[in-house]
């Protein structure tokens, strides 16, 4: 059977759990992880300047232990109450207040979370490290901070309860305060009881009219039906003669959905002479017991029935919701493993394991650029492009028009005649006419390297982009790419000097055949003594410049097919099997610093992978927690 202690026990551990982390709700928007806190059912009590709050607190503790100020108060929310004021500011930051009961005739303790070695068993030191935690966080300033304080109250006088005392709720900012500190209290405030898990205690002062009522108020705004509130109503003895709050305690001036209850505090005289606790609760048991007005009603009034209330009704909100909070867990482990899977895992520190790492993520870089080239990524089609587009149009340009032009062939033809006409076939004129017309060939042979040497750069930036192990490491993603871009620069002078020498052989051996067709074709005119004449005719150097043209035709096709070939082989073949060799040589010969030094990470990434394994680390402690309590159905 599952016990009320053993619920709220599962709560506060995961609660002192979240703080540890950092994750203390109240409306907290700097983590970028979601709040495990504001999943937690929580009791919120809330209240305006001098409703009684600060007593109402006490007397459930059963003990003198808050830091008092004048017209103090106190919000108590889901698991937790919060601490409203008038003069100064008494509570500056979150009070995490745990009741553990214990059995009875054990001496009563509180403990902290942040002195968790140190037991206290007088609560004027209590109420003195509150005050001097409150100021290591906000300085002796009247300012507020959002970062709870948690306290553990073990005693036979208490019930199992979980209260958060917050910054109470004032009107005016006093002396010493910023002007936007009543927004600033109000937000905070807000931001705990507007959540759907949290109960809200309003507390409002009998003396006063309760259509004013601070607590009422903002109740209404956060919960309009009234299901999440409790109404409680202070200093019944207070009023005046004659006067009484039945139409409240009943439900007549205010409905809600759950009961009103009244409390009789100690008065400041009592407060003044340090009248115990226990005589205090059972002083007011007996007004209740004895007074005309409410003794209908005695065994649903009074701060011990209120802390039952609450922790009964605590207990069975927490066993509704332990489906939904269990679900929210599974669900955040399960990204939070794929967001650490994404980030990496921190690196090892010793020299062997680091390299390992710098390898693999090479190999992992590499593969992602081997992918790109044979097409299981887009990018390597880019380089067909530049055989079949680029080249063939580049080809197509070169200026053979006006180097065969008939000015220029008579030119190149009699400069190579010299004073000695030639007799049969002008061989020297060709010959210089072919040459240079080759060289023009040299263009689109450079420009098909460096096309391809750009695509394949381009695509080692992609492929570090895209190897997410690498976007860890921005030192040795620059390193990579460095080496990666000067291997390509190797690659690509090998490639020229390739395709350049393709076009040079061109050049050095011409092609017999295509000439030993020449003489035959002119002989086919039919009268040799004609041709012989028309050799030294405009037809004739016509006849010669479409002779060579035929012939670089030929050349050109030849090399449409071949500088791709070495290109490939240069290039592209060598990128993708060589491409960080040399990388690989010169890492193998560093030393442990400065392979260190390569796995430096962005402090940003660095962080984030730190809070998702804490968040990780709770959340699968919570999963634990809530598994091991044996749920009664």
């Amino acid at each position: 059977m599952t016990t009320m202690e053993s619920l709220i026990g599962l709560v506060n551990r995961i609660q002192r759990a979240c703080t540890v982390l950092g994750d203390y709700g109240g409306g907290d928007t700097n983590s970028a992880f979601s709040s495990l806190w504001e999943a937690l059912p929580s009791v919120a009590v809330v209240g305006g300047q001098s409703s009684g709050k600060s007593s109402v607190l006490e007397s459930i503790v059963g003990r003198d232990f808050l830091p008092r100020g004048s017209g103090q108060g106190f919000i108590l929310l889901g698991l937790a109450l919060l601490l409203f004021f008038s003069g100064r500011i008494v509570t500056r930051r979150p009070l995490v207040l745990q009741l553990h009961k214990t059995e009875q005739g054990s001496k009563e303790y509180a403990e902290f979370l942040h002195l968790s070695s140190r037991r206290f068993t007088d609560f004027s030191l209590v109420r003195k490290e509150i005050q001097d935690e409150t100021d290591r966080v906000t300085g002796k300033t009247k300012m507020i901070s959002p970062i709870p304080i948690h306290l553990s109250i073990y005693s036979p006088n208490v019930v199992n309860l979980t209260l958060i005392d917050l910054p109470g709720l004032t009107k005016v900012a006093v002396e010493g305060q910023p002007d936007s500190i009543v927004e600033d209290i109000e937000n905070m405030v807000r931001s705990y009881v507007e959540k759907p898990n949290c109960i809200i205690l309003a507390i409002s002062p009998a003396n006063q009219d309760i259509a004013t009522s601070d607590a009422i108020k903002l109740a209404r705004e956060v919960d309009p039906a009234g299901e999440r509130t409790f109404g409680v109503l202070t200093k019944l003895d207070l009023m005046d003669k004659g006067t009484n709050a039945l139409d409240v305690l009943e439900g007549r001036a205010y409905r809600l959905q759950q009961p009103w209850v009244g409390i009789v505090n100690r008065s400041q005289a009592d407060i003044n002479r340090n009248v115990d606790m226990i005589a205090a609760r059972h002083k007011e048991r007996e007004y209740f017991a004895t007074s005309p007005d409410y003794s209908h009603l005695a065994s649903k009034m009074g701060s011990e029935y209120l802390a039952k209330l609450l922790s009964n009704h605590l207990e069975s909100v927490i066993r509704a919701r332990i489906p939904s909070i269990t679900s929210l867990i599974s669900k955040n482990i399960d990204e939070l493993e794929s967001e650490l899977d994404r980030l990496g895992r921190p690196v090892a520190l010793d020299a062997g394991a680091q390299l390992y790492t710098i390898l693999e993520l090479c190999r992992a870089f590499d593969k992602i650029f081997k992918e790109h080239l044979d097409g299981g990524r887009p990018g390597g089609d880019r380089i067909y492009g530049v055989f079949d587009n680029q080249l063939p149009a580049a080809l197509r340009k070169l200026p053979f028009d006006r180097h065969l032009s008939l000015q220029n062939v008579r030119k190149i033809v009699s400069e190579a005649d010299g004073y000695q006409p030639h007799l049969i076939a002008p061989e020297q004129g060709y010959r210089r006419l072919i040459e240079g017309a080759l060289n023009y060939f040299r263009g689109p042979a450079e420009a098909s390297v460096d096309a391809v040497h750009f695509v394949l750069k381009e695509l080692v930036r992609k492929s570090i982009g895209e190897t997410l192990e690498l976007k860890r490491f921005p030192l040795l993603q620059a390193e990579i790419a460095q080496a990666a871009y000067e291997a390509l620069e190797r690659f690509r002078e090998e490639s020229k000097k390739a395709t350049i020498r393709l076009v040079d052989m061109e050049a050095a051996f011409l092609t017999v055949d295509f000439f030993r067709r020449l003489p035959q074709e002119v002989e086919k005119g039919g009268n040799p003594a004609t041709s012989t004449l028309d050799r030294y005719t405009e037809a004739h150097f016509r006849r010669i410049a479409s002779n060579v043209s035929s012939y670089i035709n030929m050349v050109s096709d030849t090399l449409r097919n071949t500088i791709p070939k070495a290109v490939v082989y240069c290039q592209v073949r060598e990128a993708k099997q060589s491409l960080l060799n040399y990388f690989y040589t010169q890492i193998g010969k560093r030393e442990e610093k400065q392979l260190g030094q390569l796995l430096d990470e962005d402090p940003a990434l660095m962080e984030r992978r730190q809070q998702a394994a804490k968040r990780l680390e709770l959340y699968k402690s919570a999963r634990e927690e809530i598994e091991s309590v044996s749920w009664a159905r």
